[in-house]
């Protein structure tokens, strides 16, 4: 499938996201098919979060952005759109009004409870 090849190696194919949310929106994403993180051996995991560090510097230095958000997304429910686990960078501009997620209060002692189960699970 053509693209606007950024990166690859043995193990990651890099490229410009065709929806960009700002200019030089790249996705880095590893060769061999895995649906999801928790699908992904270790040793993919690795020479993808590499790249991702690559190529990060990378475009901060030509967007000359000041700062650069690392995306990933897990299910449909979490926006996962495409069943291959796939890395997000984007650029960000001071000013661009650019709003991920909004925050929330949480109730007192829910904190507590969810790092309770959490820990359980580990």
């Amino acid at each position: 499938m053509p693209c606007e090849k950024v990166y690859e190696d043995p193990h990651v194919i890099s490229f410009l996201d065709i929806s960009p949310i700002s200019p030089g929106h790249t996705l880095v994403l590893p060769k061999k098919h895995f649906a999801t993180l928790f699908d992904i051996p270790r040793e993919e995991l690795d020479a993808c979060l590499s790249a991702c560090q690559k190529i990060g510097k990378a475009l901060l230095g030509a967007t000359r952005a000041s700062g650069l958000n690392l995306l990933q997304n897990n299910y449909p429910s979490a926006g996962q759109i495409v069943h291959h686990i796939h890395f997000h960078l984007i650029p960000r501009f001071t000013g661009d009004n650019l709003h991920l997620w909004p925050g929330k209060n949480c109730p007192p002692g829910s904190l507590a409870e969810v790092l309770a189960a959490i820990k359980a699970q580990l």
